[in-house]
């Protein structure tokens, strides 16, 4: 089976954050369970739309959801450990686009894993997808 590479342009990463992995993130190899890593991701993108203005749903009934996530580990995190997210979007379409993540360790400037997460706008009071907003894409004018 033919191994998933993700690899993203430095210039798309408008936002970064930071996460620290709990104890209750861990799993029996203990280490960062792909579950909690995902929840963390997720957490990264909630952060992001956020600080770009981008509500949950707007009133009238439009928002974000997720249509895939690829996620490829370079490197274990272990309890306690602070990652940074790095988060941006590429690849946009008359829908939606990609939401990408580079997720490493200061500490020891570890990469730990890079992500990508599909995306369309979704009406969720007619429970279809609508074309992306203009002012969404006017925020990433170098997408």
């Amino acid at each position: 089976m033919a191994r998933l590479k993700l690899e993203f342009p430095e210039d798309q990463f408008y936002f970064s954050t930071q996460l620290t992995v709990r104890v209750t993130d861990i799993n029996g190899a203990n280490h960062l369970a792909n579950d909690s890593m995902i929840s963390m991701i997720s957490e990264a993108r909630a952060r992001f739309l956020y600080d770009y203005g981008v509500r949950e749903t707007e009133g009238d009934g439009t928002g974000i959801i997720v249509t895939d996530l690829a996620t490829t580990y370079k490197a274990e995190a272990h309890a306690r450990d602070h990652l940074v997210f790095e988060v941006g979007v590429m690849d946009f379409n008359k829908y939606g686009g990609d939401i990408i993540f580079r997720i490493t360790r200061p500490l020891d400037k570890v990469l730990v894993a890079m992500a990508k997460s599909g995306f369309v706008f979704f009406n969720y009071k007619r429970s279809q997808v609508v074309p992306m907003p203009e002012d969404f894409l006017a925020k990433f004018p170098r997408v």
